[in-house]
């Protein structure tokens, strides 16, 4: 009966565990294209002071990127419903055609910014590449108006 007993408590625990897991990777209601896309212009052009021309001109660009991003990532839950892992060299054709958009993505941001401009948004991408590695490594990164001790 004890064991019985005990071996109920770890399913039980262990469906717990599991289904508080599948809450985590739920991160609440999916945007759409165009709302993903109306507060990525409108966060830029608080942090870059963009005019209503550049604003006119990046939207389309950052669409384009959105949308790219949406397929590859219904992509990969296909493949993960399949349980089909790509090859290697699917992955370098992937990933070459990630870092191509990402260099067009970059000279067209270059041709619409200034050069002040395009200074800070790099600066702003930096950061934001900085955050997403701390998440990834499960530490937690340095608050904007907080300066790095050395």
């Amino acid at each position: 009966m004890k064991k019985l007993a005990s071996i109920l408590v770890l399913v039980f625990a262990f469906i717990v565990t599991v289904q508080a897991q599948k809450k985590e990777r739920e991160r609440g209601p999916k945007l759409t294209v165009e709302q993903h896309t109306d507060l990525a212009v409108k966060k830029m052009t608080l942090g870059l002071g963009l005019t209503n021309k550049q604003q006119d001109e990046i939207k389309p660009l950052i669409t384009a990127q959105a949308v790219a991003k949406k397929a590859a990532m219904e992509s990969r839950k296909e493949n993960r419903a399949k349980n089909k892992k790509p090859s290697a060299d699917e992955i370098y054709t992937m990933r070459s055609a990630q870092l191509d958009n990402q260099i067009a993505f970059k000279n067209k941001m270059k041709d619409i910014l200034n050069k002040e401009q395009f200074e800070k948004f790099k600066k702003m991408k930096e950061e934001r590449k900085g955050e997403g590695e701390m998440k990834k490594k499960g530490k937690k990164g340095t608050k904007k108006g907080d300066k790095k001790r050395h």
